[in-house]
């Protein structure tokens, strides 16, 4: 799409659900939009910052429903999970007692790959998204990730995991301490959304999270969540 809005029809197709149901949210205010000239217009960015809150609340059909409408041509992953994460970009524990620690451990890990073109560019991008509101979750995770895809930063979209010895104060609703990060690095909204909608899915999984925390290397984690993410197929 070579404009940066969405029509009513459009806004339907790209997260996945029924034109009445997103007319309804609409309506409401509970989708972000406003009419020009009597038709409703969607910013991108402002849409792509609403799912992100939205993806929280969702079960996971409807989180398989977002994660496949973000699929299309070359871009299509069978699975973003085993697309970006990679041996080398997680980290058992992760030596980090801050949060600024945290978020600049996480870019170092990522930068294994060689695929980090600008890490003071992501470093900043992420503080400010977190400044904005936190990624932090209620189960001790946190999915940090720039505000906007960063194209000109990274060479491939890519995903780092870190667990961190103990817990530390991230932001997380009831100030929560947080222990578990995948650090989310995209070149474009679509592949972003899908990674989140992935991930989402993938924490909502019983026993999942527990079976993260007590890993004891990268290579064990690497191997467990891999294994998560077969077992959620498409």
């Amino acid at each position: 799409m070579s404009r940066d809005f969405y029509t009513l029809d459009e806004l339907a197709l790209q997260i996945g659900r029924d034109r009445r149901q997103v007319e309804k949210l609409v309506n409401r205010g509970i989708i972000p939009g406003r009419r020009v000239a009597g038709e409703w217009r969607f910013n991108e960015i402002e849409i792509t910052h609403w799912l992100e809150q939205d993806l929280r609340g969702l079960d996971d059909l409807a989180l398989a429903q977002l994660e496949q409408s973000q699929q299309s041509g070359a871009q299509k992953l069978h699975s973003p999970i085993a697309g970006l994460l990679h041996p080398e970009t997680c980290e058992v524990p992760l030596d980090a007692g801050t949060r600024p620690a945290v978020l600049q451990a996480l870019i170092e890990v990522a930068g294994r790959t060689w695929q980090v073109w600008d890490p003071a560019s992501i470093l900043k991008a992420v503080k400010e998204r977190e400044d904005v509101m936190s990624t932090g979750f209620e189960n001790g995770i946190a999915i940090p990730h720039p505000r906007n895809p960063l194209p000109d930063a990274v060479g491939q979209s890519l995903i780092a995991f870190g667990k961190t010895l103990s817990g530390i104060p991230f932001g997380a609703p009831g100030r929560q301490l947080t222990d578990l990060f995948f650090l989310v690095l995209a070149r474009d909204a679509a592949t972003h959304l899908q990674i989140l909608a992935r991930l989402a899915r993938l924490l909502q999984r019983p026993g999942f999270v527990a079976d993260l925390r007590h890993t004891e290397s990268g290579s064990q984690a690497y191997q467990l969540i891999i294994r998560a993410d077969e077992q959620v197929g498409t």
